[in-house]
């Protein structure tokens, strides 16, 4: 009797380490919808696990698929993240849209635009994050110098800066007008920053008037004056 318990046991243990050793059947994709299906395994990682679990074997595994078909897309971890970054900057564009569309020009549109870069970054925390990182960015990649050249014009609209000049990278620019956008942008991305890291809480809190830090962030660029080059240059003469 025991004999055949313990052969029952073996053939137990021998079914599950086959089953342990049985590898994860690799789904297969049409060939042009595997580099979206990468997009958003490397979006899916990055809210997972932070921009230090984001690798491209991490992705394909999200995706499963095998390392070497990532590759064959994107050549390296650089060519995700690029896209993606573009990808962001097409959303913070919309979203940019969506806070300042019914707006009137001048201060109004100025300070919606401004709540909308910062509802994006709460919404996108790593992802904004990741926009940011010019080390683990290729500048010259095709997909993220539309996305930048998207989002620049919407933010450059704010700021009376003409749109041709940020296709043709900023250059040139009038002396004042760069001082503007320099100080509008600093200012909101600033506050960003300190939000979704979780530097201003305490600080809301500590109010005790606010709901929160992001309703004390909106409540700060109510207060605050963004004001576009033209209405700086009125203001001097």
């Amino acid at each position: 009797m025991s004999g055949d318990v313990n052969h029952n046991s073996s053939k137990s243990r021998y079914r599950q380490q086959g089953r342990k050793r049985t590898p994860k059947p690799q789904r297969t994709y049409h060939h042009g919808s595997l580099p979206q299906a990468l997009l958003e395994a490397a979006e899916t990682v990055l809210k997972r696990e932070g921009l230090p679990g984001l690798t491209l074997r991490a992705i394909s595994r999200q995706a499963g698929v095998s390392h070497t078909a990532a590759r064959h897309h994107f050549s390296d971890l650089s060519g995700v993240l690029s896209t993606l970054a573009a990808v962001g900057h097409l959303r913070l564009t919309e979203e940019l849209k969506r806070f300042g569309l019914e707006k009137p020009p001048g201060e109004l549109r100025r300070k919606a635009i401004g709540k909308g870069y910062i509802q994006f970054a709460v919404d996108n925390p790593d992802l904004f994050r990741l926009m940011s990182r010019n080390e683990l960015l290729n500048y010259e990649a095709p997909a993220l110098k539309e996305g930048l050249r998207v989002s620049s014009r919407a933010l450059a609209g704010v700021f009376d800066i003409n749109a041709e000049v940020v296709d043709n990278a900023f250059t040139p620019i009038e002396h004042d007008k760069a001082l503007v956008a320099a100080a509008g942008w600093g200012y909101v991305h600033g506050l960003a920053n300190l939000l979704i890291d979780g530097r201003l809480t305490r600080l809301a809190a500590s109010a005790g008037t606010f709901s929160d830090a992001h309703a004390m962030v909106n409540e700060t660029i109510d207060r605050i004056t963004l004001s576009g080059s033209s209405e700086k240059a009125a203001t001097r003469t």
